[in-house]
Formats: C-alpha cells, structure tokens, sequence
C-alpha cells in the first residue's frame, strides 16, 4: 500500500508538470511532508524532506508549456496568464515572499512566536493558492474535496486581541516604519491589502472564507508591526496634516482610513488655525 501511494503521488505529480501546473514544485514539497508517515516502511521515518522528493520522482523547475502566455489551473484547465485566478495567485504569492523578508528581520529581533505565526500564515497563504486555482463553479467534485478552505479569520483575530492587549492605544494616524522588522510587515499589510482586492472578482468561484481570510490578514499584519517596533524600541511615526492641508467641515467630508485599529476615540486634526476633535469609529481600509 505504501508503494502504491507513492507511486500514486508521482505519477500525478508528473502529470501536472507536464500540464505546465502553476504550482507543481510546490506540490511536490508539500506532498512530500504529508506522505513521511505513510512512506515510512520505505525509508527511515526520519528521512529528509529531499529524500521524500527524489522517492516521489524530480520534477523539472522548467516544462516550456507556457512560453505562449498560458498555464493550467489545478483542474487541468488552461487559461491565459492575465486571467484574474492567475492574479489572484501571484499577488498571494508576492503576499507570501513580503511576509518571508519580514520573517527575516523578525527572526533576527528574537521574536520567536511572531515567526512561528508568519510561518503558519504562508502555509495558509499556500492552501489558500491552492483553493484559487480550483475554481468551484468549474471544478469536479474530487478536484474541491482536495482543495477546501475552512475558517483561519478566528485564529487570526485570537493573535490580533492578544497583542494588542499589550500595546498602547491608537490615537492618531500612524505611518509605516517601526524599524526593519515593523516596516516590512507594514509593507507585507499593503501588499495583502492588493491581494484581498485581486480574489474579488472571484469571490463566486471561492469559499466565503478566502476573502474573509485576507481582509483579517491585513489587521494581523498591521497588530504585528506595531508589536515589532514596540518589540525593537522604535517610535511609531505620527501622521501629521501636511502644510496648507485643512479639514473641511462642511457636509460630505469623507475620512479616509489608511491604518487599523477597530476603534479611535477623540482625534483632534487639522491645521494650527482649523482643528476640530470629534469621535470616529473606523476599521482598518473601511472594513
């Protein structure tokens, strides 16, 4: 039985490559981790992860499939490059190399459980990706069995209420800096804040969840550089109206929120001749 499952993975495996699969090395890896139990009669259960992927067969970094502006969705199908499930997959995967340089600095600053959670949040990011390419209204019913998506919001918002129970609260503005780590998981929050924006035209082909996931991520993101420029002892940059810049109070002003926090009380902004204090309760990008 072991064997045949091996066999099984790599003949699919192969198949997929050889349809130019926009995510076959990654299958590869990630089918490699999930079969070390089940192949353990074969190797040492204790076998590396490259072991796993010679037994499963080597599938080439390169297939030429599509070198004419196409590639194939997890199902099989072809689409062109432009079309918005390709979109989608390659600003999850921007999303996940940001957050793979913010765990970087992260790393280096000691902040061992944040790295922890940035881990698990590319590994979603992956089964996330994997969810896109299958699109429902097309996929068969085996291709969606493989490919679910349940609820990691609630995880998410467990991490943002306990760090930002340990932070102080929000007042003002705060622009994107806080040090190397803080300000590359700013960057990270920005580029999450184009991915959510990328699956909504897909929202009919995904579980609900997907885009839940991403518009929670972007608070995680923007809690955790806060915490990371606590974390290194540098100052949050206050936003301040620029010179000549006047808050109109007439009917129709519109605030734009460009930073998270679920709830700012008693701002005062304007220019030194025009200030105005009022209450707002806003949400990080009007969401």
């Amino acid at each position: 039985h072991d064997n045949n499952m091996a066999t099984v993975c790599r003949v699919a495996l192969q198949r997929l490559a050889s349809r130019g699969s926009w995510r076959a090395k990654n299958l590869v890896l990630r089918t490699g981790m999930h079969q070390q139990a089940t192949a353990a009669s074969v190797h040492s259960k204790h076998r590396s992860l490259h072991s796993t992927t010679r037994m499963l067969g080597k599938i080439k970094i390169y297939t030429k499939t599509g070198d004419k502006g196409e590639s194939s969705l997890f199902t099989g199908e072809r689409r062109r490059k432009d079309d918005f499930v390709f979109e989608a997959l390659g600003t999850a995967d921007e999303l996940s190399s940001a957050i793979g340089l913010a765990r970087q600095f992260v790393s280096e600053a000691g902040m061992t459980t944040l790295d922890e959670q940035l881990v698990e949040v590319q590994c979603v990011l992956q089964d996330a990706g994997s969810h896109i390419a299958t699109p429902r209204d097309t996929a068969s019913e085996a291709h969606k069995a493989r490919t679910p998506f349940p609820d990691h919001a609630s995880t998410l918002e467990k991490w943002i209420d306990e760090y930002d129970e340990q932070l102080p609260a929000l007042t003002n503005f705060i622009l994107p800096s806080g040090g190397r780590s803080g300000a590359a998981l700013h960057c990270a929050r920005a580029v999450c804040r184009r991915a959510e924006r990328s699956v909504v035209p897909l929202t009919s082909q995904l579980d609900p969840s997907v885009p839940q996931f991403f518009n929670r991520l972007s608070d995680f993101l923007f809690t955790a550089a806060r915490i990371a420029t606590k974390h290194g002892g540098q100052p949050e940059t206050v936003y301040r109206p620029s010179r000549g810049a006047r808050w109109d109070t007439g009917v129709g002003c519109v605030l734009v929120v460009t930073c998270s926090r679920r709830h700012l009380e008693g701002w005062t902004l304007g220019t030194k001749d025009n200030q105005h204090s009022f209450h707002a309760d806003v949400t990080h990008g009007g969401a």
